[in-house]
Order: C-alpha cells, then structure tokens, then sequence
C-alpha cells in the first residue's frame, strides 16, 4: 500500500481551496447549455493539436525521469506520447463533444391514480475526484468527460506524468474559458506531494461526490480502503479467454495474440488463455508458438507443459496474476463449465472472452459469468470506453453499485425525481 503522510497544513489549504472552487463550478456546469459544453470539449479538442509540441515536450521530460528512475518498459509505455498518440487525445475529445448530452434524460416517467406525473431525470454527480498514475491521456479523458456529464472534476496526475498532464491540462482550460464555462471546472491538483490523495479521500470536507482511480494495484486498494465517498474502480484485470472446441484456429490465433501482445500494459489484456482439452492437439500448439514467436513467456499446466515443453511450470499463483508484461498463464480445461469455474474461482469480474462457432456455448459463458464486460469472438483489448463509443473513459469498475463496466459521461449521472401535481394533496 502506498504511504500515507501527513498533509501539511500548505497541502491542506491548497486541496481545501481546490475542492471549494470545484463545487461553486460544479453549481454553473449542472444548469449548463448541452451545446455550451460541446463548444468546450471541442475547444479543448483543438487547443491540444494548437499545444502539441508543448505537450510532447513536457512529455518528454516525464519519459526522461522515468527512464532514469528504472521503470519498466511497459509503465514508459503508457506514459510516452508521440504524435499520433496526441492525435488520438484530440480525437477522442471530438468524439466526447459529438455524443449526446446525458444531463436531463427522462428515464422512467409515470402517471399515478390520482393525477400526480413522475419523472426520473438523469442529473450531473457534482464533483468527481480523478486520482491516477502514468497515462497522460487520462487527463483529457476524466476533464472532458466529467464535463460532458455536467460535473466539475478534480485531477491528481502521479508523479511520473506531472509535467505532460500540466501541458494538457492548460488546453482543456483554454478549451473551457473559450466557451465561456468555469477554468475551475478541470482542475490539475498542482503539486506532486502524496498527501493531497489523502485529502482528496477525505472528500475535501464535502466537495467531492466521488473518487475513481485509475493506476496500480497498491492505489486502487488504498482508495478502497481509505475513501470517505463512493469508488468507482477495479483493483485488477485479471482477463481470460476460453478457446472452445468450437473455436475457428485461424480467428482464435488472431485474437490471443492480439489480446496479449498488441499492449500488454493495459488492464483489457489478457493473461490467462483457457482451452477446451478437445482441440488441445489442434489448437494449443500453433496458438502457443505464436505467442512465443513474438516473445511471450508461457507458463502452463501439466497438460500444456506436455504439449508443448517449452512452457514454464504454472503454479498456483499464476491464476490470480495480473502480469501486465508479455507472460501468460495457459491451463487445459474440460470444456465450458470447467472454464466458467476457473473464471469465477481466479477472476477479478473485469473482462473475458469465448472463442466458438457455437451461439448456445458463447450464450452459456456470456450468461454465467459474472465480469463487467463479456466479449464473444473478439479481443479483450477492445475493453476500452472509447472503443464502446464513449470517445473515453475514466475507467472501469467492476463493482455492481451504480456505474460497471468503462465509466463515461452517462455513468457520470444520478437522477433525480420530478414530480408535477395540479394541487394533490395526501390525505
């Protein structure tokens, strides 16, 4: 768990001012214009193709810290932007802006017996608490789409990405101000002491509704642990792919490899591939050689190590692991069930996929398991909100309170009730 010091009373003043200027925009940006935060989010958009070289200087000197401070390959991987990567954060901007505002959905609406009309109104959460670690582009994600949900937001950027979050954070001001919404609204906690996570987990005496963090392990479960406000998190990703006996080689092959390898820092990676033991002779092997052409560590069962030797020993251990690096656990199982048990026994409810030909067994897995996201015939690396459309997220969370699965602008609602009478009174 990360350490906890004590806040010092300049950080104290500092969160304390930050969650106070938050809340009076959050009051501006719950009665905001649908197309006045469209025109931000757009502006945003284009004030971070105007600052890319900026951005990518900052970024710079972040990739340089971490670089001399050893961090693995996979952490500067998410860390490091380039061009297209700085294109993307402005594409997904745009696709933000273009969704449909949240704020203001009837939801449900009813009419009673004696004349009193209902309605249940999606309404903004208030003030979310952004707190994450290397991703740079989360800080555009979380602003952008906490503002499309009519909320005003709070980022706490880690350490090794200060300098890039800075750089972006100013654009999506300039966005803001252009469009004449609160610079307040997306506010970049401005100091890299530790003990400002801890006021913001104290919920900033009220002015924060909400905390989602975004990083490793060793955060989430601190901000589960120490929250004074609801979480919207997943401690790990711990994925899984069952190749069915059903399962097409040629497709299945693409997709493992895909889902492990095309990013193997990102929590919609996969790390344990099961497979059903009646294409064990057809399908294990050319699947496996793949992954270890391409450098990945196989470790397997028993059943797997006698297919295919070079596999290292999978021990218990494994099953639980979320690698995060180019490792994955293999085991032989006994067919659908079998695999929904593994799931469920070793997963941590984020996302799993089924490789089959076969409707009823891909409805039997999607059905029974019990994972945020459920996938059929593709990569668990499309667990991403802005490949669900949502242009972003802010994360996912695979609690069953309130908002599961990529967390985006209309998870980033309440409601509210809305009840019209022409003079009713309770007798």
């Amino acid at each position: 768990m990360l350490d906890k010091p004590a806040s010092s009373p300049d950080v104290v003043a500092v969160m304390a001012e930050i969650g106070r200027r938050a809340r009076a925009a959050a009051r501006t940006l719950a009665i905001a214009r649908p197309e006045q935060k469209t025109a931000a989010i757009e502006a945003m958009a284009a004030a971070v193709r105007r600052r890319a070289s900026d951005i990518l200087a900052a970024n710079a000197l972040d990739v340089a810290a971490m670089t001399e401070n050893g961090r693995a390959a996979s952490f500067l991987d998410r860390g490091t932007l380039n061009e297209a990567r700085v294109e993307a954060i402005a594409a997904a901007l745009e696709e933000i802006a273009a969704q449909a505002d949240p704020v203001g959905r009837v939801l449900a609406a009813w009419e009673r017996p004696n004349g009193l009309k209902i309605e249940r109104v999606a309404t903004p959460l208030g003030v979310v608490g952004i707190i994450f670690e290397s991703r740079p582009n989360v800080t555009a994600d979380a602003g952008a789409l906490a503002l499309k949900g009519g909320n005003a937001s709070i980022l706490r950027c880690g350490s090794d990405s200060f300098e890039t979050s800075a750089a972006i954070h100013a654009a999506l001001v300039e966005g803001l101000v252009e469009a004449g919404l609160p610079a307040d609204a997306v506010q970049l906690v401005p100091t890299r002491d530790r003990a400002a996570v801890g006021e913001m987990l104290s919920g900033l005496a009220g002015a924060i509704d909400v905390i989602v963090p975004r990083g490793g392990k060793s955060l989430v479960a601190r901000v589960q642990a120490e929250a004074r406000v609801p979480v919207f998190a997943h401690l790990e990703g711990i994925c899984h792919i069952f190749i069915d006996r059903a399962a097409d080689l040629d497709m299945a092959r693409a997709i493992v490899v895909n889902a492990k390898l095309r990013r193997t820092g990102i929590c919609g990676a996969v790390e344990t591939l099961l497979v059903d033991e009646a294409v064990v002779a057809t399908h294990l092997v050319p699947i496996l050689q793949d992954l270890a052409e391409r450098g990945c560590e196989i470790r397997g069962d028993d059943a797997v190590r006698a297919a295919f030797p070079a596999a290292l020993p999978a021990t218990e251990d494994d099953w639980r692991s979320e690698y995060l690096d180019a490792i994955v656990s293999v085991r032989v199982v006994s067919g659908v069930d079998a695999a929904i048990e593994h799931v469920e026994t070793f997963g941590s409810h984020h996302t799993e996929a089924i490789v089959t030909e076969d409707a009823a067994t891909a409805a039997r897995f999607m059905d029974r398991i019990d994972s945020a996201i459920v996938m059929w015939n593709t990569s668990t690396q499309f667990a991403d909100g802005g490949e669900f459309g949502m242009g972003g997220e802010i994360g996912i969370a695979t609690g069953k309170m309130h908002a599961r699965g990529p967390v985006g602008a209309e998870q980033l609602t309440s409601f509210k009730y809305r009840v019209t009478g022409t003079g009713q009174v309770r007798p």
